[in-house]
């Protein structure tokens, strides 16, 4: 089975597992299911997944969304490199994933400049603060993930 189809059957059983919204309720499909299991995957630490389901939406947007979606993927991304890191701290190549971590989480805010503080339902000004509190912990002694507990990214919700 192709990847792309394993994806399309873990967001198909994901959906029917756990709706946020009643199935047939126009919240529920006001986002694309792939940014709502981001969030999901996310929060339940499965940084390496998030990237995953956010990636299959980010190869097909036109809109300027893309580049959104971008920085979410790299933070996902620092955040595979802060785990990585954290359950292999003396793995010779492992043991160094801070420094790439804190990079992508310094393109991630590069790319959230450009946008307002809320988008897709997001607080983007907040996920600007995070990229710039967890690189600063990335440039600390030890694995950024080794001293502080995963943050949580809040669901996209209505716009305030």
């Amino acid at each position: 089975m192709k990847k792309n189809d394993l994806l399309k059957a873990w967001l198909d059983s994901w959906e029917a597992a756990a709706p946020t919204t009643p199935p047939n309720s126009a919240q529920s499909h006001r986002f694309p299911r792939e940014y709502r299991a981001f969030f999901h995957c996310f929060n339940t630490t499965r940084f390496y997944e998030a990237h995953d389901v956010l990636e299959h939406l980010w190869l097909r947007c036109t809109s300027a969304d893309r580049s959104f979606y971008q920085a979410l993927i790299q933070i996902a991304g620092a955040f595979v490199h802060f785990q990585k890191q954290a359950l292999f701290p003396t793995h010779p190549t492992h043991a160094r994933r801070a420094a790439p971590g804190g990079r992508l989480l310094l393109l991630a805010a590069t790319r959230l400049a450009a946008f307002p503080d809320w988008h897709l339902g997001v607080d983007v000004a907040a996920l600007r603060r995070l990229c710039t509190l967890w690189e600063a912990r990335a440039t600390g002694t030890t694995g950024p993930l080794q001293s502080f507990a995963a943050p949580c990214l809040a669901a996209p919700a209505g716009e305030p």
